[in-house]
């Protein structure tokens, strides 16, 4: 990255717009703008998910994501860039099976909750299928393809499983809906 950052306060936005990474300038209540928000506070999400105590192989499987997280905001900044890989969308699948073997099966929805790690990867769950409404919205206005919002969608459930998982490693069992 050498010195591209080396002014933060640029005041460039203060009427409203902002850079692209191809250099248009677009106003900031745009669909592209909102997504790349959108990815971003999901990524923040992790981050604070990740200043949790969490086991080795929850916070191991959680960096990468932010990282491809990065990648996705790449593309949502760059018209036409893509950057994401089938790979990152495979990787997430072998997460989902390793870490839902060992629960049990629902025979219910479940409350979001638990331990509070449990509880913040319930709200990055949540950001998530916000994040992933964003940029299907924007794959329909522009050439975004279709691995992004695959991305997000495996992402969230992941997540959900992520949340089982805490729960169950510190023994908090999963709160079930009651109907009425």
């Amino acid at each position: 990255m050498g010195h591209r950052l080396s002014a933060i306060t640029t005041r460039t936005g203060d009427d409203g717009s902002t850079g692209l990474g191809d250099g248009t300038r677009v106003g900031k209540e745009t669909g592209r703008v909102q997504a790349m928000g959108d990815v971003d506070e999901l990524n923040s999400c992790l981050g604070v998910l990740l200043a949790e105590p969490l086991s080795e192989p929850v916070a191991q499987a959680l960096v990468p994501i932010q990282h491809a997280l990065f990648d996705l905001g790449s593309e949502l900044a760059i018209p036409g860039y893509k950057l994401m890989t089938p790979d990152q969308l495979a990787a997430l699948d072998e997460l989902i099976d390793t870490f839902n073997a060992p629960l049990g099966p629902l025979k219910e929805f479940i409350l979001p909750g638990g331990t509070r790690a449990a509880a913040l990867a319930h709200v990055a769950r949540s950001v998530c299928r916000r994040a992933e409404r964003s940029v299907v919205a924007v794959s329909h206005q522009s050439a975004l393809g279709t691995l992004p919002q695959q991305y997000l969608n495996r992402l969230s459930d992941l997540l959900f499983i992520l949340a089982r998982t805490i729960n169950n490693d510190s023994g908090s069992p999963d709160t079930l809906w009651k109907r009425g």
